[in-house]
């Protein structure tokens, strides 16, 4: 009998999402895609018995409502979604065993923006291009390309022996995910630091920077102070383009800060790969859960790190994603 996920109600965007993403694609306009919030997102797999970069759902703002069709472990991790089997609550971080006709609800976001929904076996979709990632924006991967639909049936893979029901991350091992509105957001400089003055880089890591609504997963709109230039943005070669933001088509690091004109744009998980925009600060891989659990009207502060500072907070954020993390309940 095969195992699957009856899609009763599809949320906001709710989307299948898998880790490392789609690599190798990038020059032909593919990008990696997979979770916003890899420490949620792995942790989930986790608590199932999975491997940590196995095919879950990510759901963004509202989650969807979800009817098993065979017994399952199940797991809910990332915001505060308010979880419920058959209409009643249960904790989020924890492993769920649920039966065959038991359905998962999950609201609103109360804390948080996107919640992570891991499932033994993992979802058992073909791969496009070397992945099951959802890149919403081409129709590529995921479920027929797109987030998930009402009526839909998700595969589910072989299950293997995962924790005891009542398993849970512990609480120091979770990402701070409080209800906060302010976030500080590690940043490297380059690679055009150099196209900003003195003063230009001061702002930036002085000034508070809104997030707009006007944001999706391919990049996050700032909003804050005017920048100012250095010299190679104002006296350059005319093929750089006109505005003191343009150079010549480069490559676009995955979580660069991309100045176009005045409004600095966080490439995120579905962005390009190369344009004619400069990128003076990159985010950093271990600060991408913050974006992923910030919403619109929230504040970004960034904080400047080296390169072994951030790779640092990488390995420290990976420690955190392995069994070592689980408490028995």
């Amino acid at each position: 009998m095969s195992r699957t996920i009856d899609v009763l109600t599809a949320g906001l965007e709710t989307s299948v999402q898998e880790l490392p993403g789609r690599i190798g694609f990038w020059e032909q306009g593919f990008p990696p895609s997979g979770p916003m919030d890899i420490w949620s997102f792995r942790q989930a797999n986790l608590l199932v018995g999975n491997a940590p970069d196995t095919a879950a759902l990510e759901c963004q703002f509202v989650g969807p409502e979800l009817r098993f069709s065979a017994p399952a472990l199940v797991a809910v991790t990332g915001a505060d979604m308010t979880p419920m089997v058959d209409g009643v609550p249960v904790e989020s971080w924890t492993t769920l065993a649920l039966e065959a006709g038991q359905t998962l609800t999950l609201g609103p976001a109360l804390k948080g923006a996107r919640a992570y929904v891991g499932v033994s076996g993992g979802i058992d979709i073909p791969p496009v291009l070397g992945s099951r990632a959802t890149f919403h924006m081409a129709g590529v991967g995921g479920v027929e390309g797109h987030a998930i639909k009402a009526g839909q049936q998700l595969p589910l893979g072989q299950a293997a022996a995962g924790p005891r029901p009542g398993t849970r991350v512990a609480p120091e091992a979770r990402p701070r995910i409080d209800g906060g509105r302010e976030w500080t957001i590690e940043v490297v400089p380059g690679p055009n630091d150099d196209w900003l003055d003195e003063a230009g880089r001061a702002r930036f890591l002085g000034a508070d920077w809104k997030l707009t609504a006007k944001s999706n997963r391919t990049g996050f709109r700032l909003q804050g102070p005017a920048w100012s230039f250095s010299p190679l943005a104002t006296d350059k070669r005319p093929e750089h383009g006109s505005d003191p933001s343009n150079i010549l088509d480069h490559g676009y690091p995955f979580g660069a800060v991309n100045l176009a004109g005045q409004t600095p744009i966080i490439l995120v998980n579905d962005g390009p790969s190369t344009g004619g925009f400069i990128n003076p600060y990159t985010v950093i891989t271990a600060a991408f859960w913050k974006l992923g659990q910030s919403r619109p009207g929230d504040i970004y502060r960034f904080r400047a790190v080296t390169v072994g500072e951030a790779q640092d907070l990488r390995r420290a954020l990976d420690a955190r994603c392995t069994t070592a993390s689980l408490q028995p309940g």
